[in-house]
């Protein structure tokens, strides 16, 4: 713990010593205000943390730009895109050997724009990383320490509130998704993948915060961490239904291909529905506070504002719910993949009259996940 503190007080100091050097002003000719390109700015990732603006002066902290050119490695801060020369191409800044052209934070090299570079950079997406990680670490490292006693007692404090979670993502999530006997060893992947969500979906609401779980990049890398716990611990049961389906052999051309598309269309839904989920909430919000620049009305702004206001209000539940949908997505699949089928005719002789009838009225389990992983 004293050692995630210390580099949690290290981080601090560094953005704070970043703020002082870089909040300066940066004068810029006055044009119309253009709504699409104010909000796709504050969407995309860049090579700096613009916080905010109070007239021409720009508030941000630079983050550093690490590439690996055909001349060999290059680290500077972000702040030095600012001391370059603005041309019809972009931004050009000379560094030794090399030339760069910045445009929309997208990094070449002049004169020779086919040379691959290896861009390294901690970029605001990542610094968001960094410190949603950081935070996860004091969050649980704390709730773990609650625990470390010789006496027993009830959770309070920040152990009081996560410990509901926890059971909630227990309970709710795992067990029924994937079963009593096998949910354990999924735990800790279905509770990291919750509590980090959860937390990054609270942070974008931030104001100057990065949008993290709406960049596709990350939310289809979360997406590939399920598709890997299902390919990894998927039986021969859920393999034979992908490669010997339940149908007759003459349907095998066209079954099997199927099946194994749909393994790969699973993980593309969950990265669609967080990444669309997600941005359409920054969205709406940045298109109600346009409206104000849009018409510069004075009767336009409270309205703007007021409904801003509730939407960023729903966007704290639907940061919750789209934790959960992705949890419980996640655990459906992996459920899926490690369910034992057992074939009626294996337990027919063991089952009575009266309830081989009541289970042809009733859907198996098998049938009450699917559906369910279809109207989720």
């Amino acid at each position: 713990m004293k050692s995630i503190k210390a580099i949690l007080l290290i981080f601090i100091a560094l953005l704070g010593f970043g703020l002082s050097a870089y909040a300066n002003p940066q004068p810029e000719e006055e044009k119309e205000f253009n709504a699409g390109e104010t909000i796709f700015h504050h969407l995309s990732n860049s090579h700096e943390w613009h916080l905010f603006s109070i007239g021409e002066t720009h508030v941000s902290i630079p983050l550093p730009v690490i590439l690996y050119t055909p001349n060999g490695l290059d680290v500077f801060l972000s702040s030095e895109f600012h001391h370059g020369k603005e041309t019809e191409e972009g931004i050009l800044l000379e560094r030794g050997k090399n030339t760069y052209i910045i445009e929309h934070d997208h990094i070449k090299l002049a004169g020779n724009e086919e040379a691959t570079i290896y861009d390294f950079s901690i970029t605001k997406n990542v610094a968001s990383m960094f410190l949603s990680v950081v935070l996860l670490f004091l969050i649980f490292g704390k709730v773990a320490k609650s625990y470390q006693t010789d006496k027993p007692q009830a959770p309070k404090g920040l152990a009081g509130l996560i410990e509901p979670l926890i059971l909630f993502v227990r309970d709710e999530i795992a067990i029924p998704a994937i079963g009593k006997d096998k949910y354990e060893r999924f735990m800790p992947y279905l509770l990291t993948v919750f509590f980090y969500i959860w937390i990054n979906n609270l942070l974008g609401l931030l104001p100057g915060a990065a949008n993290l779980t709406g960049n596709i990049t990350i939310t289809a890398t979360l997406a590939g961490f399920t598709l890997v716990m299902i390919l990894f611990n998927a039986n021969k049961t859920y393999w034979g239904h992908i490669f010997a389906p339940p149908v007759p052999a003459w349907l095998y051309p066209i079954m099997v291909p199927i099946e194994i598309v749909g393994i790969f269309t699973k993980p593309f839904a969950l990265t669609i529905r967080l990444f669309a989920n997600i941005t359409a909430g920054h969205i709406v919000i940045l298109s109600l506070l346009s409206l104000i620049f849009i018409f510069k009305s004075f009767a336009i702004a409270p309205i703007s504002v007021g409904f801003a206001l509730f939407i960023n209000g729903l966007e704290l539940l639907v940061a919750f719910i789209q934790a959960f949908v992705f949890t419980l997505l996640s655990a459906l699949f992996i459920g899926q993949a490690v369910e034992e089928h057992h074939h009626e005719e294996e337990h027919g002789e063991h089952q009575p009259a009266h309830t081989e009838a009541s289970h042809i009225e009733k859907p198996t389990q098998a049938e009450l996940k699917e559906e369910l992983a279809v109207t989720a």
